[in-house]
């Protein structure tokens, strides 16, 4: 699946005027949004998907937001992303409080992962 020049560049327009400058990566099938180094979103097969927590899933769940599924030919996974909604593709301050909530949501996952360069161990090293 691909993403347009055309989507990538008009997400990346509404994220800047909505919560400021993100940096747009491509990503394997897709583009991945950030924002302070975070991952905030994804563009995937011309849909746009926001981060998600248990904090910020039941909002997106109840606007009745699918989650973001990458298919593959061995499973389906679902990823902590949920599509934005589509008032939120045509207006920036309709962007905004979603955007702010998925910046959250990537924030507290950011404090729940190791420090780069640490190892995570679950039983002591053999001698």
């Amino acid at each position: 699946m691909s993403v347009s020049p055309a989507f990538r560049a008009h997400v990346v327009d509404l994220l800047d005027r909505a919560i400021g400058a993100v940096e747009d990566r491509r990503m394997f099938a897709g583009v991945g949004l950030f924002r302070d180094g975070l991952m905030i979103a994804i563009l995937y097969d011309e849909t746009f998907y926001l981060r998600t927590d248990a904090q910020t899933r039941p909002a997106f769940e109840d606007a009745g937001l699918e989650p973001f599924t990458p298919h593959s030919d061995t499973r389906r996974q679902v990823m902590p992303y949920h599509r934005a909604p589509d008032a939120a593709l045509e207006d920036p301050e309709a962007l905004r409080p979603w955007a702010e909530e998925a910046l959250a949501a990537a924030r507290r996952a950011a404090t729940k992962r190791p420090a780069k360069g640490s190892t995570r161990r679950t039983k002591p090293a053999a001698p």
